[in-house]
């Protein structure tokens, strides 16, 4: 599986950015999508997930400020992040999981400005 993220960037805090993400290659049986994202210093840590069926699981640091979405048909997954704060500044990192394995995309930079 490749995954091919987009979106990142520079952004006020309170702003918003939408990343993006599609999935090609050997994507049958991907049971879930979503973000993890990881900052200066600290460990990696889970942002937003979403399974086949549309459930998701966010972060308490991001629940009622990130939506996350998946177009099964398309075979991609985006993260709605509004009201952004500087300490959502991170390498944002996108990842298919099926059973066996998780897959991992190259990283887009979120950049929050106080």
């Amino acid at each position: 599986v490749q995954l091919q993220a987009s979106g990142g960037g520079l952004v006020q805090a309170g702003g918003s950015l939408r990343l993006s993400c599609a999935a090609s290659g050997s994507i049958f049986s991907i049971n879930a999508m979503g973000w993890h994202r990881q900052a200066p210093g600290k460990q990696r840590e889970l942002v937003a997930v979403i399974t086949f069926g549309g459930v998701t699981n966010y972060a308490n640091s991001v629940k009622g400020r990130f939506t996350v979405s998946r177009d099964n048909d398309k075979n991609t997954v985006s993260l709605q992040m509004n009201s952004l704060k500087p300490e959502d500044t991170a390498v944002y990192y996108c990842y298919a999981k099926k059973i066996l394995r998780d897959y991992w995309g190259q990283g887009t930079l979120v950049t929050v400005s106080s």
